[in-house]
């Protein structure tokens, strides 16, 4: 399929980690593709490899105060809606940040959508953090009730309910990704890039919050934009509901044994580890979810699988990170 040819794409946070990869995506399939970001924590360095592409547009635009933004969408058919501000630990000491990066954020582009007046599909990064401490592993989308326990995840899950009462009620066509933990090159923040850091600083003890028993799903992010891409053209020719996926890989690792492998990348293999033991039965910080797994099965069915296990997409990251931090 290649319904997305010569589409025009809105991309907020496409200075991003994630958004920068999708956007490179997009003009590979002749998109005409604006970048939406407030460079808080994008970078035009990972737009750099498309600097001087016709069909590409960079608007520094704050979501949160938007002067632009009616212009912007009514301009454009799709809605990459990755802005956001990722941190789940934020959540602890200034949960105000979830609410107005998150939440607010998505009000705004939608209210956007709405006044266009135009028929637009919209498609959201949400996060395996909705579920909560879900009692059901691997997780379907259809599990329930829905208690995040941090507020980054209650962030996303209203932004889910705002998008659906949205596509309801205004006639967008909607399309809900509840993402795994998304790695690879660029990515500057999560438990890869921490234990990097600090073997960096020092490379006798890596200090490990929790009791390194959290364990998680992991999705490379060339596999990430593969399935966006594809569900996005399944969403295209679907009917105007809101349509939910998990994307993610087939297993998960913990966070011990992703302490080995960034541990035997740097090459400090007898460094030793140790365990804060962190809250709540050895959880990392407040709202950490102990263990986490999607099921992928209804991705799976609409003929998309991951390239990458969650232990591979691990030291790949690995490499590549301490690659890059180490010219830095």
């Amino acid at each position: 399929m290649r319904l997305m040819k010569g589409l025009r794409a809105v991309v907020t946070g496409g200075a991003g980690f994630i958004g920068s990869y999708l956007t490179e995506e997009l003009l590979n399939r002749k998109c005409q593709v604006t970048v939406v970001d407030d460079f808080s924590a994008g970078s035009m360095e990972n737009l750099a490899c498309l600097t001087g592409n016709s069909s590409l547009k960079v608007v520094r635009e704050d979501l949160k105060n938007p002067r632009k933004l009616d212009k912007i969408v009514k301009a454009h058919d799709l809605i990459f809606h990755l802005a956001a501000n990722p941190e789940v630990r934020v959540g602890q000491t200034a949960p105000k940040v979830h609410f107005e990066e998150n939440v607010l954020v998505t009000f705004n582009l939608l209210e956007a959508v709405r006044r266009s007046e135009m028929e637009k599909t919209f498609v959201f990064a949400s996060t395996s953090t909705v579920y909560g401490e879900a009692s059901e592993i691997p997780t379907p989308e259809d599990y329930g009730p829905l208690i995040p326990i941090s507020t980054y995840g209650a962030s996303k899950l209203a932004s889910e309910a705002l998008i659906a009462s949205y596509v309801h009620t205004f006639g967008l066509r909607g399309l809900v990704l509840r993402l795994a933990n998304v790695v690879g090159p660029r990515s500057n923040h999560g438990v890869i890039f921490d234990f990097i850091k600090k073997i960096i600083a020092d490379p006798e003890e890596l200090e490990i919050l929790g009791d390194g028993m959290q364990e998680k799903s992991y999705l490379y992010i060339t596999d990430l934009v593969r399935a966006v891409v594809h569900l996005t053209e399944r969403c295209l020719e679907g009917s105007g509901k809101t349509a939910i996926y998990n994307v993610g890989s087939k297993d998960s690792v913990t966070v011990k044994e992703i302490a080995r492998m960034v541990a035997e990348e740097m090459d400090v293999s007898k460094i030793r580890f140790r365990f804060t033991g962190g809250v709540d039965g050895g959880r990392g910080w407040k709202g950490d979810v102990k263990k986490m797994q999607l099921s992928i099965k209804k991705l799976l069915d609409s003929g998309w699988k991951p390239q990458y296990s969650s232990r591979r997409a691990v030291e790949l990251t690995a490499r590549e990170l301490v690659r890059e931090l180490r010219k830095s």
